[in-house]
């Protein structure tokens, strides 16, 4: 899962940073509701943690442009706003969920996990396909009953793919889905964690799409 954080706090949104590291996701931090705008124009993100008092342009506001344009991303709102009303209107505008501030950092991490399994199409934190299973809380990925130890972004590779059967991803995209805006990516990064998933699980896995990228096929 790629996230945008969206939060002009700087200490709120520091620690939102470290916390989405740790977990291994894939993110942006901006600090304005502009910014975020551009963000999700020249980058897709699978979920939005969208502060509303933002400066330049409110996060209502990006909400609401977003939904007008037909940007469907899944948007989880942050706010001190703590009115009925502001949830109704909120969730009314096209939020998928909304979290009071201040909040317990396990209730946020608990929230993106239920959307990113309203996204998968799952009632529980596991994907399978026939006898391979991805644990998304333990980011542990067993194949006929056993373990199989996989690096983190090895992981998150092999989770894009499952979650979106049958569609081709260049490497370009893998790439900033997995490294987001890090820079230190090697140009052959792609093909070496698809070699290394292959060696680890079973070789007709991952189907290469000559000239274009990867694609895993449906079942």
């Amino acid at each position: 899962m790629r996230i945008l954080l969206v939060e002009d706090d700087e200490l709120l949104g520091s620690g939102l940073d470290d916390a989405l590291t740790r977990l291994h996701y894939a993110h942006e931090w901006v600090r304005d509701g502009r910014s975020a705008l551009r963000a999700t124009q020249s980058s897709q993100f699978d979920l939005i943690i969208l502060d509303l008092g933002l400066p330049q342009l409110d996060g209502m506001d990006v909400l609401q442009r977003l939904r007008s344009g037909g940007n469907a991303t899944p948007v989880l709102i942050l706010s001190a706003r703590d009115a009925p009303r502001d949830r109704i209107v909120g969730l009314n505008a096209g939020a998928d969920d909304y979290l009071v501030k201040p909040f317990e950092l396990e209730e946020l991490l608990a929230r993106i996990h239920v959307i990113e399994r309203r996204r998968s199409g799952g009632s529980t934190n596991r994907l399978r396909r026939g006898e391979l299973v991805l644990d998304l809380g333990s980011m542990s990925v067993e194949y006929g009953g056993a373990h199989v130890a996989l690096q983190r972004r090895e992981f998150m590779l092999l989770k894009k793919l499952i979650e979106n059967p049958n569609q081709v991803f260049s490497r370009a995209q893998l790439e900033e889905a997995i490294y987001g805006w890090d820079g230190d990516v090697g140009s052959n990064a792609i093909d070496v964690h698809v070699h290394h998933l292959r060696r680890k699980l079973y070789p007709a896995l991952i189907r290469t799409v000559r000239g274009i990228g990867y694609r895993i096929d449906p079942l």
